[in-house]
Formats: C-alpha cells, structure tokens, sequence
C-alpha cells in the first residue's frame, strides 16, 4: 500500500457532492493520420497494452480504520478496462460546444470511490471526422505536472511508432490488507509521528519568523493574505451543476507581449484573465472596487520528483488589477503582485505547506468535508480567493494518440469550496488552451467569459504591438 501524501489527502476528505476534487483534459484528434485510420477496438489496445506504463489506472483508495491515519493506494484486484473505458456517439456534426456540453456532463459526476478513480471517454461523431476524448482522474492522484507526465505515456511522437515492451511479468494485483492490517500499519507511521512532527513544527516556526521580518522590510509590498479577496459572483455556496468552456489564443501573440512587457507568459495570462473578468463583471453591475484575488498553483517538485505520481505543489495568491482599466497598468500590477507571492513562497520555503498538511489529523479534515458538505460553511464565509488560475506548460512538437494527431487540448480543474470559476491554461504546439470550469448557479452567464478570453488579449496586443492577434477560433455562445 501507499500512503497518500497531506495534499492528496486533503483533496480526498474535503471533498463534497457539490464540490469534486477532480481534473480533467479534452482533447481532439485527427485520425486521417493514423495509418490504418481509426477504430475504437485500437484506442482500447492502446490503453490495455500501456496499463503497465500508467500504475494509477489500476489502483483504488482504502481508507483507515477510524480515520487513524490518512488513506492509501492498493491495486485494485476487480480491475476491469472497460468500467473506465467507454465509446460516445454524438450527433453528426458536433462542433466544439457539443463537446464541451458532453464534459460538462462529465465533470458534473463524481467518480466512483470503490474503483479506480479515473475515466476516459472516445467520443465519435465530431465535425471534419475528428475523435474526441474525455478523460478525468480524481485530484488526490495527479496534479497539472503528473498529469503530463502520465499522459505521455498514451501518447506518441509520431503516428507510427514502435510498439510498447510488454512487462516482463503480467500483472497480478496482491489481496487487498485486511482492517488489521491497515490498522497496524497506520500505528506502526504515528509512532514516529512526534518526531517528525517537532522537526516539520520547528522549521515552520523558523519559516513564519523569516516571512515575518521579510515583510516588514520598507521595500517590501506582501500579496494579498488569505480571506482579503472581495465577494463576487465567482463566490458563493456551490451546487453540483457545472458548465464547461473552452477557448484558445496564439502562444506567439502571447510571447510578443510577455517580451515586448518584460514580463512572464503566466504574467500575460493573468493580465488576460483579469481583462475578461472585469468586462465580465462590469457588464452585470458586479465589479467590485477592490482588485480580484486568484489562487495560482505553483509545482514545488525537484528534478528527481518529476515522474512521480500526486501531488507536489503549493498556491499563492495574487492581485489581478481588475480596478485598472488600462491594459498596460492591468498588465504590470498583476506581475509585481506575482513577483511578490514568489519572494514571500521563497522566504516560507516550498516545502513548509505540503509538510504542514501532512501533519493535519485525516479526523479532522474529514469532519470539516462533513461540516461544509451539510451546511456549506466554507462558501458564505469571506472568500479566500475570488477564483483559480493554473497554468502549465506543454509539449510544443505534435502528438499522436493511435496513429491520429491531437490538435487540441484543453485541461480542466476543480472548483474549491466557496470558488465557482476555474481556469486551467495549457501550451500545446503554438497555442494556448483554455479550459473554464463554473458553477452556473453562482457565476452570472459564465458561457460569455470564453468570448472575453480573445478580446483581452486583443487589447494587451494593441497597447504593446501594432500586430492583431491570431485568434484562432472564438467559440459561440451557446
């Protein structure tokens, strides 16, 4: 068995019906370069050859009996591909927003916790003869990076590339432990849990008293802290109904402004996002007279830690300058908020969240997931942040996934308790892929933030080039 980490921990207890920690990418698929074209029966050889390459597929949480310890991965011995595995045909021809009509029904469902959590489905019928694929993993198992990595491994460089060694052994998943044993094993961890509870405490202590001197330097301006975020329409108590989004702009549109600005492209996504969200929430009435506060998740991993599975990350908490109606000023103050937050995690140390969240009792996050699950306390308090924004870079050479192209690829992210509006951003090739996940029954007309993502960047463009961007498509309303 393997012990989940603090992080994935906290994702599997805080969990609620009406908020699922889970993350999920939709891609599209050219199979005109597959060499013996497609079929669904190739798809699901592909995927059951590769089962060895991707452990996660095959391993279900187990929990500890009462709560002692935090849970754990075993294999899953009633393992069955095509419970995860499943073919979709939509009405010919569907476009870009049947399929994200399809995700969002995805995502408004739970996984199952007595499988392995995750599930992909290949959806046939789309416009121009492309294959769709959905695929979703609970949060505690994967973060933004794993992600990538463990995609890798379904995907190819080419359209016809070798084929995959088999194990050197078939896979024979060991008997699930019995309560006793669980229970021995959890007891045989907290033995050794002051020890390292006092090590973990300490550099925490020494940590906290860093931060605070660094912030009382005169020179030193702190990120927004925690609970400062003013109250908007992207707050408020969640409901289990979800509406799914997807745009994209030009990596290069981007990079020009990034140089031409001194600044990062994470910078320009922000300034991006803050653009469309200001329009968004001018347009109802809604725009407070404080700036929007993002969380934006920040990989802590090392070099060694690349190929590892859960999650290795922490957050921090930026200003997206949503006030300043000039996109030039709406560019900058977002990247010295940003600049900050780094300074302020560099001083806190990387390690000093995960660490901490190890030290949390599972009892007690388990009773707040239970406390907010039945009155929702977490969504009518002061907002932490008014939304998430996570962006990781992807592969910029083409991939093939049985012998067909992808030619999109939007990720998606969970909605935290109390925060109805996610946006996940990806690279792939040249371009930038948005995937936008709300609550519609908190977010006004969220379907009219994808028409903003473009625009946005329309107006930084106009203030640091003479060029106009790309814009490759700008899906409609629905």
């Amino acid at each position: 068995m393997q012990r989940l980490e603090g992080m994935d921990a906290s994702f599997v207890y805080l969990e609620t019906p009406a908020a699922p920690m889970q993350v999920a990418m939709t891609c599209v698929f050219d199979p005109s370069t597959a060499p013996d074209g497609y079929s669904f029966a190739k798809v699901r050889e592909l995927v059951e050859n590769r089962l060895h390459l991707v452990p996660p597929f095959r391993r279900r949480l187990v929990g500890m009996p009462g709560l002692l310890h935090r849970p754990g991965w075993i294999e899953d011995p009633d393992f069955n591909l095509d419970l995860h595995l499943r073919r979709v045909r939509l009405p010919a021809p569907g476009g870009i927003g049947v399929l994200g009509q399809l995700t969002t029904t995805v995502m408004s469902r739970p996984l199952d916790p007595s499988r392995p959590p995750w599930e992909m489905h290949v959806v046939e019928g789309l416009a121009d003869g492309m294959v769709g694929a959905v695929t979703k993993m609970h949060h505690a198992a994967i973060d933004g990076v794993s992600g990538a990595e463990l995609t890798a491994n379904l995907l190819d460089l080419e359209p016809d590339p070798p084929a995959v060694a088999a194990p050197l052994r078939s896979w024979t998943p060991e008997p699930p432990p019995s309560r006793l044993a669980l229970a021995r094993g959890a007891a045989r961890e907290l033995l050794r849990q002051p020890v390292v509870a006092g090590s973990v405490l300490a550099r925490t202590a020494r940590a906290a008293l860093r931060l605070l001197r660094h912030n009382r330097q005169p020179e030193t301006t702190p990120p927004p802290g925690p609970f400062s975020a003013p109250r908007t329409c992207c707050n408020g108590p969640l409901t289990e109904r979800r509406h799914v989004a997807f745009t994209q702009i030009g990596l290069d549109d981007v990079q020009r402004i990034k140089d031409a600005a001194g600044v990062t492209v994470n910078d320009v996504v922000l300034a991006v996002c803050a653009g469309a969200l200001r329009g968004h929430l001018d347009d109802h009435g809604q725009l407070p007279d404080r700036p929007l506060v993002a969380a934006v998740p920040v990989s802590v991993r090392t070099e060694n830690e690349q190929a590892t599975m859960g999650n290795q990350l922490t957050a921090m908490l930026v200003e997206l300058a949503t006030t300043i109606e000039n996109p030039m000023s709406r560019l900058q103050a977002p990247a010295a908020s940003t600049r900050a937050a780094k300074a302020q995690n560099s001083v806190l140390g990387p390690e000093t969240i995960p660490q901490l969240a190890g030290l949390t009792p599972p009892a007690l996050l388990a009773a707040m997931g239970a406390l907010d699950s039945r009155f929702n306390v977490l969504g009518r308090i002061p907002p932490a942040c008014n939304l998430i924004v996570s962006n990781f870079p992807g592969p910029p050479f083409p991939l093939y996934c049985a012998g067909a192209h992808m030619v999109a690829a939007y990720p998606m992210g969970p909605l935290g308790i109390g925060t109805a509006l996610n946006v996940t951003v990806q690279s792939y090739l040249d371009t930038l892929w948005f995937g936008i996940v709300t609550c519609p029954d908190v977010v006004l007309e969220p379907w009219t933030l994808t028409d903003r993502i473009p625009n946005a960047l329309r107006d930084l463009t106009k203030t640091h080039t003479d060029a106009e961007p790309e814009i490759a498509y700008t899906p409609s309303s629905p």
